[in-house]
C-alpha cells in the first residue's frame, strides 16, 4: 500500500510541474498553425496537446458554460484519465482553463458530470460547483479484483479553476461489479433532491441524495437486447417537450462500446418514455441512435442550462480505432454542440440533433467570384473544407454526391429513395489505411424512410464531415483525412432530381 501511494505522489507531482506549460499559448498564427497541424480543425473543439476523449462535467454557470474532458497530458494515446478544462461563452470559441482533476491514490479520474449546488446542500459553499466522477484503480484491476470502480466527487468555489477532493472519497463505494461508472447527476425538482443515473455492466442504476454525499439506490433500468449490445457507458436523463404536441417525455442516453452501433465500433443511442421520479420506463421496441456514424460518442447534455435546453456535445472519434489517427500534436475532438428536441413521428418518437442558434454568427456569406463552375451542381471553392452547404433535393430516384480534391480523393453520399438507405463512402477520402477497422467502417448507411423531398445540412471542419437530415432527425458524423483540402463538389445528374434553396456558406476559425 506504502508503494502504492507513492507511485500516485510522484505522479500528481510530476503533472502538477507540468502544469504551466500545459497553458502556454501556442504563439504561431492560424496559418503557421495549419502548416504544422494539417487535420486540426477550425470550429471544432480540440486539446492544445497530447489525448482527449469523452467530454465530462458539461454545466452552465455565470455566463460560461465549462466543458470538461477525459485528457491525458503526458501522450497522443490514452492513458491515466485526468479532467481536463475549456469554457466558453457562445459554445464556439474555446478557452483553455488548467486541468482540474489529477489522478491519486483512489486511481485514474473517469468519467462524470458537474453540477451547481445552488442551496449549499452538500455544505462546500452557496453556488459550488460540484464534480461527481469515477474512480478507476488500475492496481486492483491488474490484480484481478473487480471492485475497482468507485464514484468520488470534488468541489471548486472559484468556477473550475482550482479543485478540492472530498475527504471521505468514495461516496458510492463498488458493490461488486466489474464495470460500474460514469454518474451523471441533476435536481429532480418534484422531490427536491439529487439524482443520479449511473452504468453498471449492462444497466442503468438510479440514486438519490440530499447532499451530493450520502446516495441510495432506488432503482434499475435494462433493456433485453437481442443480441447484447455489450457495456453501457456514459448515460444521461432528462425531460424534454414534444414540439407541437402538448406533451413532455424523458429521454435517456446510452453509449456502448465495442462493435454495437449502426456501423460498427462504439455509438450513443437513446430511449423515449417517462420517469416518475424512481422509475424510468419505456414502450420503444428497437434501439434508436443519436447519430448512425462512426464518429460521435459518449455524448451528454449541459446541466444548469437557462430556458431548460438541452445542449448535446459527442467526442468525435470510435474506439476501433481512436488511437491511430493520423495526428502528430493532439488526438481528437468534440462533434459540434447540438440542441436536442424532441418529435413524434408516424406514432414514434424522435430525438433530432439540430446545430445551435448562435452557430449562426460564424458564417460568413461566399462571394460569387470565390466560385468556379456551376452551382450547385458542380464548382469548386477552396475554402470547401471550412463550410456548410444546405439544400432540398426533389428526389425521383436517387441523389448522389461528392467532396474531391485534385489529388483525386472523394468523399462521397447517395440517397436511395427505393430502400430509403442514406450512405456515405469515405473509402478514398485519403488516408485510410492507418488502421483496419478505419477502412473496413468506410461505407456507412442509415435508413431514413422512403422521401420525396429532404433536407441535407453538411458541415465540413478539417478533418470531419456532419450531415444533418431533415434539420437533425437523422446524422451522421464522420472523421476524415484527405491528403489536400476537399476542393469541388458535385451533384450526379439523375431524372427527376431537383434541387432547391442551395446555399453554401464560410464558417470562420475558431483558433
Amino acid at each position: 500500500m506504502k508503494q502504492y501511494k507513492l507511485f500516485f505522489l510522484a505522479l500528481t507531482l510530476f503533472l502538477f510541474n507540468c502544469k504551466d506549460s500545459q497553458n502556454d499559448s501556442i504563439n504561431v498564427s492560424i496559418k503557421d498553425r495549419n502548416k504544422i497541424e494539417k487535420y486540426r480543425p477550425q470550429f471544432h473543439f480540440t486539446p492544445k496537446e497530447k489525448w482527449m476523449n469523452d467530454p465530462n462535467g458539461l454545466v452552465y454557470f455565470k455566463n460560461n458554460y465549462h466543458l470538461f474532458y477525459q485528457y491525458y497530458p503526458d501522450s497522443t494515446v490514452w492513458g491515466p484519465m485526468h479532467w481536463g478544462h475549456a469554457k466558453s461563452k457562445d459554445l464556439l470559441t474555446w478557452e483553455h482553463r488548467p486541468v482540474a482533476l489529477y489522478p491519486d491514490d483512489l486511481g485514474y479520474i473517469f468519467s462524470g458530470s458537474a453540477i451547481i449546488d445552488k442551496e449549499n446542500t452538500a455544505g462546500f459553499g452557496e453556488n459550488a460547483m460540484v464534480a461527481i466522477y469515477t474512480y478507476h484503480d488500475p492496481f486492483k484491476e491488474k490484480a484481478g479484483q473487480i471492485d475497482y470502480q468507485t464514484q468520488g466527487i470534488a468541489y471548486s468555489l472559484d468556477e473550475g479553476e482550482t479543485w478540492t477532493k472530498y475527504q471521505d472519497n468514495p461516496v458510492i463505494k463498488n458493490p461488486g461489479i466489474r464495470d460500474f461508472r460514469d454518474p451523471k447527476v441533476s435536481w429532480f425538482e418534484e422531490k427536491e433532491i439529487w439524482q443520479m443515473v449511473l452504468v453498471a455492466k449492462d444497466e442503468v442504476q438510479f440514486y438519490e441524495s440530499k447532499n451530493l454525499k450520502d446516495w441510495k439506490k432506488i432503482s434499475t433500468f435494462r433493456f433485453n437486447d437481442q443480441p447484447p449490445l455489450g457495456v453501457w457507458e456514459c448515460p444521461d436523463l432528462f425531460k424534454l417537450p414534444v414540439d407541437g404536441i402538448d406533451e413532455e417525455k424523458w429521454v435517456l442516453i446510452i453509449s456502448h462500446g465495442g462493435n454495437s452501433s449502426p456501423n460498427g465500433g462504439s455509438g450513443t443511442r437513446y430511449f423515449v418514455g417517462d420517469y416518475d421520479g424512481t422509475t424510468f420506463t419505456t414502450n420503444q421496441k428497437e434501439s434508436q441512435w443519436i447519430d448512425y456514424g462512426t464518429d460521435n460518442y459518449a455524448g451528454v447534455t449541459f446541466n444548469n442550462e437557462p430556458n431548460g435546453k438541452r445542449v448535446f456535445i459527442g467526442w468525435m472519434s470510435n474506439w476501433n480505432y481512436a488511437t491511430t489517427t493520423p495526428t502528430e500534436k493532439w488526438r481528437s475532438a468534440m462533434t459540434l454542440p447540438r440542441e436536442l428536441k424532441l418529435i413524434k413521428s408516424e406514432g414514434k418518437y424522435l430525438v433530432k440533433s439540430q446545430l445551435i442558434v448562435t452557430f449562426n454568427n460564424i458564417l460568413k456569406e461566399v462571394s460569387e467570384n470565390d466560385v468556379i463552375g456551376n452551382i450547385p451542381l458542380d464548382f469548386e471553392y477552396k475554402e470547401l473544407q471550412q463550410s456548410i452547404i444546405s439544400f432540398e433535393a426533389v428526389i425521383n430516384d436517387k441523389l448522389d454526391l461528392q467532396f474531391s480534391n485534385t489529388l483525386g480523393d472523394a468523399y462521397k453520399m447517395s440517397y436511395n429513395k427505393t430502400s430509403g438507405d442514406f450512405y456515405t463512402d469515405r473509402t478514398k477520402s485519403g488516408k485510410v489505411d492507418f488502421n483496419k477497422s478505419f477502412l473496413k467502417s468506410s461505407v456507412q448507411k442509415m435508413n431514413i424512410g422512403s422521401k420525396n423531398k429532404i433536407k441535407i445540412d453538411i458541415v465540413l471542419d478539417a478533418s470531419s464531415i456532419e450531415i444533418f437530415i431533415n434539420n437533425g432527425e437523422y446524422v451522421m458524423t464522420n472523421q476524415i483525412f484527405p491528403e489536400e483540402n476537399f476542393n469541388r463538389f458535385n451533384i450526379q445528374k439523375n431524372e427527376g432530381l431537383e434541387v432547391k434553396n442551395f446555399t453554401i456558406k464560410k464558417i470562420k476559425s475558431r483558433l
